[in-house]
């Protein structure tokens, strides 16, 4: 037994199935281990290190910070958090405030907070209810589970769960809103759901309803944002312009941030909300030099040429292997392979990483991609050689 391993079953609260290799450095979405052997990132983290491993410009900018000051509380003003919450404004082209959080489920938990709170002095009798979508994902607390559209995540021992929360089919969302229904939380790109990215005329026509019905619109872009489909966020994509919205995952590029976006600007006075750790010197420096590199990789046309040269190798792919893949889904370097069945889907992933490349599972039968959005050409070239390998072995 690797010594990693014995530490990790000896001293660690097992929840999740880990793999244990033991990684020592990164290089852009190239990863190496203990033995030197590199594997090629197709997960960035579960869409976290959205400017790649060890990027250079992120770790100046975290040792210059870490050097000076790493955090004084939310009791003083924070310069850096100020600047990012301002460079979030300009970069999403919404009038809109920001809290800062530690992670995507606590900014979905301070949407749900806020929207309760628009609940209860927006109408003369409270509305409180949430409605989710099916196959959502929304976090690990206990609101955000019980937020999530999927009922294989709410399980009875964590029970009771909070009143007020139900999940519907998009086209049934209508026939669920009732008077007490305050707002509609939804995503654009499902990335535990199986990255599914709903129609957008669907997504225009609800919101436009909810907007003539007072009811607010909550979008989660914790995986979908900075970014991750082609624009700052997906909600820009689509061309709506929604009340709440959530950021976290490539936020920081690796550091632990979370963000809540609203229109409603005076909504919370002191005390209605907080967080010790949330927006502190290190998180928001280290944010801001995040945007800063992706700002320019998207203003310079390369994060474009990115998207296309990704989709293009992954469609590559699909057409070559339509035996054991079904479609191709996604949307900027939020991508994924419909596989025909779940078994065939754990084989590709276990079988990828022996070829060393990383690549994720989303639902029940998705092959989910989700490499740094500064992913190289060379880089995109050799996962899908070694992804193809894996294919053909487990063809075999």
């Amino acid at each position: 037994m690797k010594e990693i391993e014995k530490l990790d079953k000896d001293y660690v609260l097992h929840t999740y199935a880990r793999n244990y290799v033991n990684f020592k450095k990164g290089l852009n979405a190239t990863l190496y281990d203990d033995s030197n052997r590199d594997y090629i990132d197709f997960t960035s983290g579960i869409g976290v290190t959205s400017v790649g491993h060890g990027n250079p410009r992120v770790a100046k900018r975290i040792f210059e910070q870490a050097s000076n000051l790493l955090h004084t509380s939310n009791l003083y003003a924070i310069e850096p958090q100020a600047l990012l919450a301002k460079k979030i404004n300009e970069l999403s082209g919404y009038d809109i405030r920001t809290f800062f959080a530690n992670s995507g489920a606590e900014a979905n938990e301070g949407a749900i907070k806020i929207a309760r709170t628009y609940g209860k002095t927006k109408f003369e009798k409270k509305r409180f209810k949430i409605i989710t979508l099916e196959n959502s994902f929304h976090g690990r607390t206990i609101t955000t589970v019980k937020a999530t559209g999927q009922s294989s995540f709410h399980q009875d021992k964590f029970a009771p769960y909070p009143d007020g929360f139900s999940f519907n089919a998009i086209d049934d969302v209508y026939n669920a809103i009732d008077d007490e229904t305050v707002a509609v939380m939804i995503e654009l790109v499902q990335g535990e759901g199986g990255v599914f990215p709903f129609p957008k005329d669907k997504i225009q026509e609800l919101a436009k309803f909810l907007k003539q019905n007072d009811i607010l619109l909550i979008v989660d872009e914790v995986q979908t944002g900075v970014f991750r489909t082609g624009e700052f966020l997906a909600s820009n994509l689509y061309e709506i312009e929604p009340d709440i919205i959530t950021l976290a995952k490539g936020l920081g590029g690796g550091v632990p941030i979370g963000a809540v976006l609203t229109k409603h600007k005076d909504i919370w006075g002191a005390g209605d909300h907080g967080s010790t750790f949330g927006g502190n010197y290190l998180v928001t420096a280290t944010g801001l030099e995040v945007l800063d590199i992706l700002e320019d990789l998207k203003d310079s046309g390369k994060l474009d040429e990115t998207v296309i040269y990704f989709s293009k190798k992954l469609n590559d792919i699909f057409e070559a292997n339509k035996d054991i893949f079904l479609s191709h889904v996604g949307l900027g370097l939020m991508r994924g392979l419909r596989v025909k069945d779940a078994d065939t889907l754990g084989n590709i992933i276990k079988a990828a990483f022996e070829q060393g490349l990383m690549v994720l599972k989303s639902g029940n039968n998705t092959l989910r991609f989700l490499p740094a959005l500064t992913i190289s050409k060379s880089e995109i070239d050799e996962g899908f050689i070694r992804l193809q390998k894996a294919i053909n072995k487990i063809k075999a």
